[in-house]
């Protein structure tokens, strides 16, 4: 019978709506984190250890409150992986053809870049193979702190933005404020929402395949 992921201490079972009979042997356990954000931005992902990098990009892209508009890719041991229409050379992979289990393992790291303008650089570690989890995945386990608005000028860019919201005298705060939400908070992480996004994504996909 599966078991829950306990993670520190805690136990996390996914909600019924999430758990599938398509359930696959081995998960991967990845720790996210932004770098050059303090403090930081992070999440803890358990994905199927057959997704290729195009799935976990679109992990990444749900967890971390991104909207995919715009181009990224992956360096893992010094390779590039990208889509195909992005690809420079023969060296380097198609990420949509690229299985996880192929070129990472546990505590392999690795990094996801999204938005070659901005240049959120992203540390992603394995930090173990699950067997026998509860659901198929993927799905969100914990994590601290909302991702940033898209271009909002990378980490610099945005730590500036943040100031300035926080001094209600800044005369770029109105602006600032109207452009990025009142309902904004940097410091809110909604993990039953970003998990019923990924249930929403890959649900079907899990079918599919199964």
């Amino acid at each position: 019978m599966a078991t829950p992921i306990r993670d520190g201490g805690e136990t996390y079972a996914p909600p019924r709506s999430q758990r599938s009979r398509y359930a696959e042997p081995v998960h991967y356990q990845l720790k996210i984190t932004l770098q050059d954000v303090d403090p930081p931005i992070w999440r803890r992902v358990l994905v199927p250890s057959d997704f290729t990098l195009f799935d976990l990009h679109r992990v990444i892209q749900i967890v971390m409150g991104w909207e995919d508009c715009h181009l990224h890719d992956f360096s893992i041991k010094r390779q590039r992986y990208a889509l195909p229409d992005i690809v420079d050379s023969d060296q380097e992979g198609d990420e949509s053809e690229t299985r996880l289990c192929d070129v990472v393992r546990p505590r392999s790291k690795f990094l996801y870049q999204y938005d070659f303008g901005d240049g959120w650089m992203h540390d992603l570690v394995v930090e173990k193979a699950v067997h026998d989890v509860a659901a198929a995945g993927p799905f969100c386990v914990d994590g601290e702190r909302a991702g940033p608005p898209e271009d909002s000028g990378g980490p610099w860019g945005y730590q500036v933005k943040l100031e300035a919201l926080a001094n209600p005298h800044d005369e770029e705060s109105e602006e600032l404020r109207e452009w990025i939400g009142n309902d904004f908070d940097a410091e809110l992480f909604e993990r039953d929402s970003v998990n019923a996004q990924l249930h929403d994504s890959f649900g079907r996909l899990r079918k599919r395949r199964g």
